[in-house]
């Protein structure tokens, strides 16, 4: 029998520690994952601080989040992501556009947008069966996820109802079931847009009739509320906030159009919190841009849009219609402020082409463009308001945008947020900003098993170097796509890598589940 010294015994036990630690890890590396994203510093989307991690990826899922970065993994495909920050896919939740007509959403996917939200401002398809709407949509492979809301203009407009100031019990019964169906198909909920003709005709006892029935089915009511001029802009909230007895609500777009000053936006935000102490769920989303964008029906005033005549109204009301208009202009800081995005007259501003038709602009208003022949961007709000709405821990980011409308948000928004609010002025940290792209739209949307990274969760993620990002759409060139995000990767799928994107689309349909 051999006989080992203490010396020896001691150098025989770790060497056999060292092969049972070994075989250990080789038995739990067995297994080969779809995607390793290796050595990442990990911004998971709770606004949490970042940590280094692997995170391995099979299907549209994620499978392992490994932060012993030492331990070697066996892969298919891995991406070095040393040096760069892995996040969530970010989650806009104010979108337009119609995913049968432009799948491709590359505009979105440039500035790392993997879930758009449909259905705004109270427009949705005019269907009665949603969800035949919904399968035409997975048919196509959107390259985003996308959740849809249905439009209670839209539902005014099915139901009958139409421009009526008060809907007959007959039209009531008949948006609340439109509802009801558009929920039971997997719509997250309703939004309104009471700035817009019919729901400018809705009164308080209607929206809050069509919020129980949201609120029955577990959804959220997003609203552009009637009025967003700082005379009236809190009472248009106060109007939303009493539909949330009865479900969420969420501010669209939040702005104080003619506000100033850090001290109105908090005075605006106290509103929402003096509702939130009394039981109200509620929420905002941004844009971080100072001119809006929107038809130029905007300016027009209610007799002179639909179901009016506009021809008669020209020629019964012209002086009446000119010093509107002429007053609208001014109020809202001068033909300057009022960039037309589409049309004859698209990338110009409403002075310019006054000077070059050599006419006052309201009569350009009035007979060459016409209150539903162009969209335009108006600049009419207060940066440091703006901003300090941008770090409320309630308000996330939305573009407001689509694949087609000529505004720098469509392109540029969520770039924006990392190179200007982050990387330049400091607003608040990458985490919280990553949170309000991610997490919070997530939670309060209700979509599940994404805006995090999380093991279990949809594999909706991006690669990037913050200080590469850069937002380059500019109202002149308002399509301009993003750059720095390296990898775009949607369910799993790298859907972008670089500058090219794959002919792979591997959005989702997303339908809510029952209550």
């Amino acid at each position: 029998m051999i006989k080992f010294s203490p010396l020896q015994q001691r150098f025989h036990l770790f060497f056999s520690l060292i092969l049972v630690i070994t075989s250990c890890q080789t038995q739990e590396n067995s297994e080969t994952y779809d995607l390793l994203l290796e050595k990442a510093s990990v911004i998971d989307g709770t606004g949490e601080a970042a940590y280094v991690a692997n995170i391995l990826i099979n299907g549209d899922s994620i499978a392992l989040i490994a932060t012993d970065t030492t331990v070697s993994y066996s892969a298919t495909k891995t991406i070095n992501a040393r040096s760069m920050v892995v996040t969530p896919g970010f989650i806009d939740t104010h979108v337009h556009g119609n995913p049968l007509k432009t799948p491709d959403f590359k505009n979105f996917v440039s500035m790392g947008v993997t879930t758009i939200c449909l259905g705004q401002d109270g427009f949705s398809p005019e269907q009665e069966d949603l969800s035949a709407w919904m399968d035409s949509v997975s048919a196509v492979k959107p390259a985003v996820n996308i959740a849809m809301f249905a439009g209670h203009n839209t539902l005014r407009m099915m139901s009958g109802t139409e421009y009526d100031t008060t809907p007959s019990e007959e039209n009531f019964a008949a948006m609340e079931k439109l509802l009801a169906n558009a929920m039971d198909a997997g719509c997250y909920g309703m939004t309104t847009g009471l700035e817009y003709t019919p729901g400018y005709y809705a009164d308080s006892a209607e929206l809050n009739r069509l919020a129980k029935v949201v609120g029955a089915k577990g959804g959220l009511i997003m609203s552009h509320v009637r009025n967003e001029d700082d005379s009236f802009v809190e009472a248009s909230l106060q109007e939303l906030l009493a539909q949330g007895k009865y479900c969420p609500v969420h501010v669209s777009h939040i702005k104080v159009v003619y506000g100033k000053g850090e001290k109105r936006a908090k005075e605006i935000l106290q509103l929402l919190v003096r509702a939130r102490e009394n039981g109200i769920k509620v929420t905002a989303d941004f844009y971080p841009y100072t001119a809006s964008y929107t038809g130029i029906a905007i300016l027009f005033p209610d007799w002179a849009k639909k179901p009016y005549d506009y021809q008669e109204v020209l020629k019964t009301k012209r002086a009446a219609l000119a010093g509107f208009l002429r007053n609208k202009i001014i109020q809202r800081n001068g033909p300057e402020a009022t960039l037309i995005g589409t049309g004859p007259y698209k990338g110009k501003t409403l002075a310019q082409i006054s000077e070059e038709l050599n006419k006052p602009f309201e009569e350009v208003l009035m007979n060459d463009i016409g209150p539903y022949g162009a969209s335009g961007a108006y600049f009419i709000m207060d940066e440091p308001l703006q901003e300090t709405f941008f770090k409320n821990p309630y308000v996330m980011i939305c573009t407001d945008g689509g694949p087609e409308l000529s505004h720098p948000r469509s392109s540029g928004t969520f770039a924006k947020v990392i190179l200007t609010y982050v990387n330049d002025k400091n607003l608040l940290p990458l985490e919280e900003a990553v949170r309000k792209m991610t997490g919070l739209p997530a939670q309060t949307i209700g979509l599940k098993k994404r805006g995090l990274i999380k093991t279990g969760y949809k594999a909706d993620a991006l690669v990037f170097k913050p200080q590469a990002i850069r937002e380059n759409a500019t109202y002149e060139n308002p399509q301009q796509p993003a750059s720095g995000f390296e990898y775009v990767i949607v369910n799993g799928n790298i859907l972008k890598n670089g500058t090219s994107f794959s002919s792979n689309r591997s959005g989702k349909m997303l339908k809510k589940e029952d209550k």
